[in-house]
């Protein structure tokens, strides 16, 4: 059986690109072949213009090199201390004290641990193990960070901290971050564009906006649920379609932050001549957007015509969906 079948996409230079599904979806080993943990039994993996799937052991050392990684369980030395877990990517690749010294001290100020070189792992909390984690795989300058659940041992508000950390990270050194994870958080707060797995699949991949405002698949819109309600309760759509007196028709719309001001109810009541319900409405922020959620419906009868309502929404580019 494969663990990954059919998988193809691309990760942008400076993307903060996030990987999501539930356990067993294939998400840790993709991250495994992008970092060479795994060989690829076909297909390419291709990383900064390298295919790695043909290059030797020592070859995929330099390759290496410009690649960091972050795991859930931070994975630091206990018997070391936090300026010595950091430095031990130099230390390997024997670099001088001096520039071990002048580039640990930058990254321990970079992630906010100055005061901290000193401690051992045990005597942190979880969110600065991971900061530790963070620092040390930076200080070898890679071009690529890799995170595997790298949130998922923190609380919400530790998580949160440490996705500003990532998103510090990618605008300051301009690198790119591939993110594994099960949480829709996470990637509704620091990710750009996003790969959705299913059983070792790549069931729908697009941009975040793009995702959370029309999600095609179902995990997808599972996932969209976890952190926003964009449509109202099945109970409450039952019970006024039992209250509802003749046809109706029904559209979910997705509104941006640019065109939140914009008078949609007034401009649909004018075109189509008749009242607009509004049966459910929720704001969110994606990525510092304020954007609208919205199921409108529409009494039916004889005269009623969805052409121009269709039209409206294409011409003022509000994202759509009919009701049946």
């Amino acid at each position: 059986m494969d663990a990954l079948k059919d998988v193809s996409f691309t990760v942008n230079r400076n993307d903060i690109f996030g990987v999501i599904g539930y356990s067993g979806a294939g998400k840790s080993t993709l991250v495994r072949l992008v970092n060479h943990l795994e060989a690829a039994s076909n297909g390419q993996v291709i990383v900064d213009g390298h295919d790695i799937t043909n290059y030797s052991e020592k070859g995929m050392r330099e390759i290496k090199k410009d690649i960091g990684m972050i795991f859930q369980h931070f994975n630091l030395l206990n018997s070391a201390t936090v300026f010595k877990n950091v430095a031990m990517p130099l230390i390997l690749s024997k670099k001088s004290k001096t520039e071990i010294k002048q580039r640990v001290t930058e990254m321990l100020e970079f992630v906010g641990l100055s005061d901290k070189k000193d401690q051992f792992p045990d005597e942190l909390s979880g969110g600065q193990k991971q900061r530790v984690a963070i620092a040390r795989a930076l200080v070898t300058n890679p071009k690529i960070l890799l995170c595997d659940e790298a949130t998922s041992a923190l609380d919400p508000a530790t998580t949160a901290s440490i996705l500003t950390l990532l998103k510090n990270v990618n605008q300051t050194f301009g690198i790119t971050i591939m993110m594994i994870t099960h949480e829709m958080r996470v990637i509704k707060d620091i990710c750009n564009r996003v790969a959705v797995m299913e059983k070792g699949q790549v069931v729908e991949t697009g941009t975040v906006k793009e995702v959370f405002s029309h999600p095609k698949t179902t995990i997808a819109q599972n996932f969209v649920s976890t952190v926003i309600q964009t449509e109202p309760s099945t109970s409450l759509i039952r019970r006024l379609n039992d209250e509802q007196v003749g046809g109706f028709k029904d559209y979910k719309i997705f509104v941006e932050e640019t065109q939140v001001t914009q008078p949609i109810i007034n401009d649909l009541i004018q075109i189509c001549g008749r009242e607009v319900k509004i049966l459910f409405s929720s704001m969110s922020e994606i990525q510092g957007n304020t954007v609208c959620y919205m199921w409108l419906r529409f009494n039916m009868d004889q005269q009623f015509d969805d052409t121009a309502i269709n039209q409206y929404f294409k011409e003022k580019n509000i994202q759509f969906e009919e009701v049946h």
